[in-house]
């Protein structure tokens, strides 16, 4: 399971011209689930999320995580992460997985972050979606499970 990270003050996904999903202060996730990803792997990307030290202290160094930083976390499913770029010009998609595995863990994800953060905003699975962010830093990691 892959998960782009992205430090933002603010960030939206609108779906159809209309607002699904809206953040201040938080990390705008951007989530690509491969093939072999399974339930455990959605928890362990989860954890790293959540716990992922990315927000600055009193003294400027990146110590908080994104409840200690107090911020939101806005989910986008992101089929496009799982591509192999490695060889040509257009990314092959061998490495995603199906739509029904992918659909199932991106709501297993979601699930189990509102378990532990109450509201976290999201994107729709599949949709055509319009992601608006200002990215705080920039800062952005690839994380993995």
């Amino acid at each position: 399971m892959l998960g782009l990270i992205q430090r933002v003050s603010q960030a939206a996904v609108q779906i159809d011209g209309e607002v699904s999903g809206k953040i201040e202060t938080g990390i705008l996730l951007l989530l690509g689930v491969q093939k072999g990803d399974n339930e455990e792997k959605a928890r362990k990307l989860l954890h790293k999320v959540t716990h992922y030290r990315i927000f600055p202290d009193t003294d400027g160094k990146m110590n908080l995580n994104l409840q200690q930083a107090g911020g939101e976390l806005l989910v986008v499913s992101q089929f496009t992460l799982a591509a192999d770029t490695r060889k040509g010009l257009r990314p092959g998609f061998s490495n995603a997985a199906h739509p029904e595995l992918g659909e199932s863990l991106y709501d297993y994800f979601v699930a189990e972050a509102r378990g532990q953060l109450g509201h976290v905003a999201t994107g729709r699975f599949g949709a055509d979606m319009k992601v608006s962010l200002i990215n705080d830093g920039p800062v952005t990691f690839m994380l993995e499970s």
